[in-house]
């Protein structure tokens, strides 16, 4: 067999090639039975609920970091959830972007409070937030709730204050806001959901 000098180092280059990548472990059989190794084998997972829209959509988030001297537990990924009634893992756009939301460096993840005369937004905890929530609800309420109507029927209506409820949590979540906000007396009651 006659081989011309393009041939021969063409057959030679892919000799080299191929006997050089099987050396290095990209043999395809070897390749082919390797276990991949995904990105998430040891992240946890979280059920949640989408927060963008009333659709309230299933998501699976994954977060890496066992929260161990200085590893911070953080998510890596965001996906839909496929067990999920509503979307059975589905997600648009906006879900679907969600990882950029998390890491986004304009999120608000700490209550904060503009005091009167103040221009500038002061950092608070937790609890001094729902102390300084009840205590506003139940002063409106104490100063504004009408037990009687003009023909002295009992109404127990609270006017002056209303909620917009958010729309990410489910049916059950929302019936016992409502039930809780009613049970206040307040009237002004919506959700997200609707709009």
């Amino acid at each position: 067999m006659e081989v011309s000098r393009r041939q021969f180092f063409k057959l030679s280059a892919g000799a080299v090639g191929g006997t050089g990548l099987a050396l290095m472990g990209m043999a395809p059989s070897i390749a082919n039975a390797e276990v991949r190794q995904y990105k998430i084998l040891r992240a946890k997972e979280v059920r949640n609920t989408c927060t963008y829209c009333s659709v309230g959509c299933g998501l699976l988030m994954y977060s890496m970091g066992d929260g161990a001297f200085n590893a911070k537990e953080a998510v890596i990924h965001v996906e839909g959830d496929p067990d999920h009634p509503v979307s059975r893992g589905a997600l648009c756009p906006k879900g679907a972007g969600l990882l950029d939301y998390v890491h986004s460096p304009n999120r608000l993840k700490y209550p904060e409070v503009r005091r009167p005369n103040s221009d500038k937004w002061e950092r608070i905890s937790w609890d001094q937030a729902y102390k300084e929530i009840a205590a506003l609800v139940k002063e409106d309420r104490d100063a504004n709730m009408v037990v009687h109507d003009d023909k002295g029927t009992r109404v127990n209506r609270w006017l002056t204050t209303g909620l917009l409820a958010a729309s990410g949590g489910s049916n059950e979540a929302g019936h016992i806001t409502s039930k809780f906000v009613r049970s206040l007396g307040m009237l002004a009651i919506d959700n997200q959901a609707r709009v």
